[in-house]
């Protein structure tokens, strides 16, 4: 019997020293943001920025994007995007701008003071390479930088996810969507037009029906007086372009003269232009072009703008589609500009085939399949003529302010339309996201 009870004895010493043996554990390593960013994208160059508003850490992060994402031997551009960072389990603001990137603190992401992550469009701004290769400028490849920068940052950012862009960032919020529609939980597109062609009709038509027959007509005879006076109107085009260092080699001035009396009567619809502050007949050479150049800016035709937007041409040219001309009005007084064309605008000596079907797809996509779009336009706006309509059994909501133009945003709408935006967001993002109303 003792035996036994040494035994037993023997056994419960001998567990108890088992169990209370030190283990030896790994050290836990903790990282800061800053290193998990480093993690995620080790060949990038990130430096901090000043921070703004709501958020907590602000980041540029410069990307050795690849030219082609199915072929890397093509190489790499150097491609900027900004990251403001508030909580990683906040809401996720994704930002695809159409042309170059200037960081700022956008609509949507007051509303959820959630993280933003804005994004330079390839080859534009400071993304853009000192030799441009068109062929990598292709939506697509676009896209891909979107996709592959949303995967990547999803494993810090486990929130929801919004897309959105204004204009040509707009439509590349669609065009996103119609290739990966599961990458974000939400899309808002503001006046982001989808173009059936190298020269819609629709703006034209837009143009001749949009305002009051009054308002159309002074318009008219705004661009005749221009070209009417045009020797007087030359003068000042040259006096301000000596003031403000601008050249005029790949457009002369009286080529840019014209282009710009054609342009008006977009532009004027586009920006919401005040029918009373159209100059009468009385007007000044000087009151004349300073009026036309508030509304186009006669800047656009000068070298440096024909430059940086070459990209824009090609991409309109060959995938966007665009707008044409109407001289109709002022044929008879036209002297150069015979026959006008937005490829004057576009790239010299490369392939400027335009793909009929790719916008086509998107729209179609967005239109019968988009849910969970909200769509921002403005009335008067004249790219609003080549807006989606989602059809009825889409999820998917298309908000137009009246008399609203080019540069609408939901702060405009009324206090009963905006609550009806939160609510729709709201509901398509669950009520595990706050929405903070945007102050009037």
């Amino acid at each position: 019997m003792k035996f036994y009870k040494s035994l037993i004895l023997f056994v419960v010493l001998s567990v108890t020293i088992v169990g209370c043996r030190v283990v030896k554990l790994d050290p836990i390593e903790i990282l800061t943001f800053e290193q998990k960013l480093e993690q995620l994208f080790p060949d990038a160059e990130i430096t901090k920025m000043d921070v703004k508003d709501h958020f907590k850490k602000a980041f540029q992060l410069i990307l050795n994007e690849p030219l082609d994402h199915n072929n890397y031997d093509a190489g790499t551009f150097k491609h900027y995007v900004y990251l403001s960072h508030t909580d990683v389990k906040k809401p996720m603001v994704l930002i695809t701008e159409g042309y170059n990137a200037n960081p700022s603190t956008y609509e949507l992401s007051k509303i959820f003071k959630g993280n933003q992550v804005q994004v330079e469009y390839r080859f534009y701004g400071k993304s853009r390479p000192d030799s441009l290769q068109w062929k990598y400028l292709k939506n697509d490849k676009a896209i891909e930088d979107y996709h592959q920068l949303v995967t990547k940052l999803k494993s810090l950012y486990k929130g929801k996810w919004i897309s959105t862009g204004i204009s040509k960032g707009g439509e590349t919020v669609l065009i996103y969507k119609s290739k990966y529609p599961y990458d974000v939980d939400v899309a808002v597109p503001y006046v982001a037009p989808l173009i059936d062609s190298q020269e819609d009709i629709r703006t034209e038509e837009h143009i001749n029906t949009v305002g009051s027959d009054e308002c159309r007509a002074k318009i008219i005879k705004l661009q005749r007086l221009i070209l009417e006076n045009r020797e007087a109107i030359l003068n000042e085009i040259s006096t301000y372009a000596e003031e403000k260092n601008m050249s005029f080699t790949e457009l002369s001035t009286e080529e840019a003269l014209e282009y710009a009396v054609l342009e008006f009567p977009f532009s004027f619809w586009q920006w919401g232009g005040n029918c009373e502050e159209i100059p009468s007949e009385n007007a000044t050479a000087k009151e004349l072009f300073n009026y036309v150049n508030s509304i186009v800016g006669i800047s656009f035709y000068n070298d440096k703008t024909y430059y940086d937007l070459l990209p824009s041409y090609y991409q309109h040219m060959t995938e966007l589609g665009y707008y044409g001309f109407d001289t109709t009005p002022v044929k008879d007084l036209i002297k150069v500009v015979h026959e006008p064309t937005n490829l004057r605008f576009a790239p010299k000596n490369t392939d400027l085939t335009y793909n009929p079907d790719y916008i086509k797809d998107v729209r179609n996509f967005v239109e019968n399949q988009g849910h969970k779009i909200l769509y921002v336009y403005g009335e008067y706006d004249t790219w609003g003529a080549c807006a989606p309509n989602p059809k009825p059994h889409v999820n998917a909501v298309k908000m137009v302010l009246k008399g609203g133009s080019h540069s609408t945003r939901i702060k405009d709408f009324s206090t009963e339309e905006k609550q009806l935006i939160y609510n729709k967001l709201q509901n398509w993002l669950g009520y595990s996201v706050t929405i903070y109303p945007l102050e009037n």
